[in-house]
């Protein structure tokens, strides 16, 4: 059945509307919520319909005397008691008591309980009083020796009492050892097919034979009321399911608004207009977390294509850079082979000069050559070869290049000794002479002053090199370690500068862990800072 009902709901079509979605969802639940607590309804209350019945029928059996029981018992409608106390059965005399003697109660004489008026006159059966009871209730007595009496015509019922085989009365007896009310209770089926509820109770042994009391009512109409609550219940469940539904309908709406409004904004996203954001605090936890993780994602969406953009520009600013730098020495070697086959050759000083230029040129392009592959290594998987280095026995073996490389300039030195750490002691030496010869061509060659100064602060070394030159400007300053970039082409190509040592020095110290910084004023001068991690440093100057 559960089988059959679940292939029921998949063949039903599922809404497409998350809105419709919930609120079948949500109806679904309640109506089974409903119907759970209506079969609850349903059993407990006929338990505890049945059980107060029950409980009911026990307190009108006991508040009746055993006595009166006895009398229906033993007398039938043609009956009669003689003045002895014997009993004159005409029509019943299985149930004849022992000596032919009814027992003792109110309403007998003393001898022998028979029926007598004032004057002493004997009364038929016919002539008893019947007991009120509801037409739907039934009482009937089962002796141990196999006798049912139905008192049908006495307590003037509707229909017959139902009967138990007679095993199941045995037991009964057997286990209605007390005439205390137990609220027990058993469901009878009548030979009509109607349902009965019957109680019991123990009435003694009056003679040889042990005898049963059995009270029972229809349940018709016991069952007529717990299905009119029933009724009730499943008519206010209805109009509770429709004013839920008019309801939620509303609140639902309400609720998916951040929802809606998280959808309009992701449909005017784009690739060209990443900066848009979801809505945030819009008082639903879970709709601004998920607001927040799409606003996360479309930042960093929007720092990817930023960055495609600009490494698009600078490949195509550096095709166009190279292209540039090579296009320079190459013509000029080709112009000065032109010149040596037009006959230059022949004139040995021509030839001579030609090849010296030619030469000079040809080592141009190797070293621009030689720059382009360190920086694609550096920008690939960047492999030093370290060592445990002391920077300043490095700077102090650099020396004489250095005030060989400034000529006329002045040049002053404060270094730390003994700042070890783990360097490529090639990469740290092509550091250095790059920022010290990028100073030498910014600084006046007479007038020039050059300050390269070590320091250790903490766990980190900070090697600053500080010039005197024409500064760089404000606009300048952020793409100064940009590939081929110049802030003064012509004068920096007339020194031979190709636009690529400042960059090469900056992917070195980021391959170390380190950093490198630039501050500049116009007409003062410029300061690089480059931050190296060290194992120890020590403010000890030579």
């Amino acid at each position: 059945m559960i089988a059959r009902i679940k292939k029921f709901f998949r063949r039903l079509p599922a809404p497409r509307s998350l809105r419709k979605q919930l609120l079948a969802i949500s109806l679904l639940i309640l109506s089974g919520l409903l119907l759970l607590i209506g079969v609850l309804q349903y059993v407990l209350m006929r338990d505890f319909i049945y059980s107060n019945r029950a409980e009911s029928m026990e307190t009108q059996m006991r508040s009746v005397p055993r006595e009166f029981y006895y009398t229906f018992l033993y007398l039938s409608e043609d009956d009669t008691i003689s003045g002895d106390g014997t009993a004159n059965n005409n029509t019943n005399a299985e149930f004849n008591p022992p000596n032919g003697e009814i027992p003792n109660g109110n309403g007998f004489n003393s001898k022998s309980g028979g029926i007598t008026d004032s004057e002493g006159t004997l009364r038929k059966a016919g002539d008893r009083r019947p007991l009120l009871l509801d037409a739907h209730t039934t009482i009937a007595i089962y002796s141990s020796d196999g006798t049912f009496r139905d008192f049908q015509q006495e307590t003037l019922a509707d229909s017959t009492a139902p009967k138990l085989t007679n095993e199941e009365y045995n037991k009964l007896l057997l286990n209605h050892t007390t005439d205390r009310a137990t609220g027990d209770y058993r469901l009878i089926t009548a030979e009509d097919g109607s349902e009965h509820l019957a109680v019991f109770m123990n009435l003694g042994r009056p003679g040889n034979s042990k005898l049963l009391l059995q009270m029972s009512v229809n349940t018709g109409p016991l069952t007529d009321v717990i299905m009119q609550q029933l009724l009730i219940f499943a008519a206010l469940s209805v109009v509770a399911l429709l004013a839920g539904l008019f309801m939620y309908l509303p609140a639902l709406r309400k609720t998916l608004i951040p929802l809606s409004n998280m959808g309009e904004a992701a449909q005017i996203i784009d690739a060209g207009n990443l900066d848009v954001r979801f809505p945030v605090e819009q008082g639903q936890t879970e709709i601004d977390k998920l607001s927040q993780s799409f606003n996360g994602m479309l930042e960093r969406l929007e720092i990817s294509f930023r960055n495609e953009r600009e490494a698009k520009e600078q490949m195509r600013r550096f095709a166009a850079d190279a292209s540039h730098e090579l296009r320079t020495p190459l013509t000029s070697i080709h112009g000065f082979l032109e010149v040596l086959l037009r006959g230059a050759a022949d004139n040995q000083e021509q030839l001579y000069s030609a090849l010296r230029s030619m030469h000079g040129e040809s080592k141009r392009i190797n070293k621009l050559v030689e720059d382009l592959l360190l920086l694609a290594r550096m920008d690939g998987a960047p492999q030093l070869r370290v060592t445990n280095l002391l920077i300043g026995e490095v700077i102090a073996e650099m020396k004489p290049n250095l005030l060989l490389l400034a000529g006329n300039r002045k040049v002053t030195f404060d270094i730390s000794y003994g700042i070890r750490g783990m360097y490529d002691p090639d990469k740290i030496k092509q550091v250095i002479l790059n920022l010290f010869h990028n100073a030498v061509q910014h600084t006046d060659a007479e007038q020039g002053d050059i300050h390269l100064s070590l320091n250790a602060r903490d766990t980190h070394a900070e090697l600053i090199i500080r010039d005197n030159g024409f500064g760089i400007t404000a606009e300048h300053i952020p793409h100064v370690f940009d590939r081929f970039y110049r802030s003064d082409s012509s004068r920096t190509r007339k020194y031979g500068g190709s636009g690529l040592g400042l960059s090469i020095t900056k992917s070195i110290i980021e391959a170390h862990s380190g950093e490198i910084s630039v501050s500049s004023t116009p007409g003062e001068g410029t300061t690089f800072l480059v931050t190296l991690p060290c194992l120890k440093g020590l403010a000890k100057e030579l």
